[in-house]
């Protein structure tokens, strides 16, 4: 976790409003580790989405702030304890197992994100524009459009695997947030979320909408 994404987070969370991260290379332990940072400081993840790093195939994090009495005590706490944490300062120890029900939250969030039917639909459009440039460029006329629906039904035959495992991950960690107190709930978009005892989702709605 590299220090500068920690201190440019803390900055821009300074302004109390909610805060979208997205480090170039973000691994789901990365960006784990850095919510559960901005956890120490008064805020909370809120949710995940496609769209980060150069070519737009990253995760963005969204964390908010967490109005809760606890919150503000831990807050203050560690302002107190890491007063230099914004300017490259000491920061809180990390806890393994936060981090880790983080990252399944992340985890599971990342796989429910779309249903089994809209990932076919994206993977069916999103097939044409690779199958054209090999169709066409391996051949012509009739040719060239036989090739380009053979390459369109190659990358459509790999869909059942794909949500073959999209289903077990999701099941996965949906299993380890349940065995640590997690509560399915419905979000005002209709997706399920995975909250902590007595928790709701963050924001209404689509929590990017209102992103720094």
């Amino acid at each position: 976790m590299s220090s500068k994404h920690v201190r440019k987070m803390l900055r821009r969370m300074a302004s109390g409003e909610p805060v979208e991260v997205a480090p170039a290379i973000a691994t789901l332990t990365k960006l784990s580790r850095l919510a559960f940072i901005a956890q120490q400081f008064g805020y909370e993840y809120a949710d995940i989405r496609q769209g980060g790093g150069p070519q737009g195939d990253g995760y963005v994090l969204l964390i908010v702030p967490d109005p809760s009495p606890e919150a503000r005590a831990r807050a203050e706490r560690n302002r107190t304890a890491y007063p230099d944490a914004g300017d490259g300062g000491a920061l809180p120890p990390l806890d393994p197992e936060a981090v880790e029900i983080l990252k399944a939250r992340i985890t599971f969030d990342i796989t429910a994100k779309y249903t089994d039917r809209q990932r076919i639909l994206m993977t069916a459009v999103g097939a044409v524009p690779l199958a054209l440039p090999i169709g066409f460029g391996l051949g012509a006329g009739v040719t060239a459009v036989v090739i380009t629906v053979a390459v369109w039904a190659a990358v459509m035959a790999l869909v059942p695997v794909g949500i073959t495992v999209n289903r077990r991950y999701r099941t996965k960690h949906a299993a380890l947030l349940q065995a640590a107190g997690f509560t399915p709930v419905t979000d005002s978009t209709g997706r399920m979320r995975y909250m902590p005892p007595g928790g709701q989702p963050p924001g209404h709605g689509n929590p990017f909408a209102t992103g720094a």
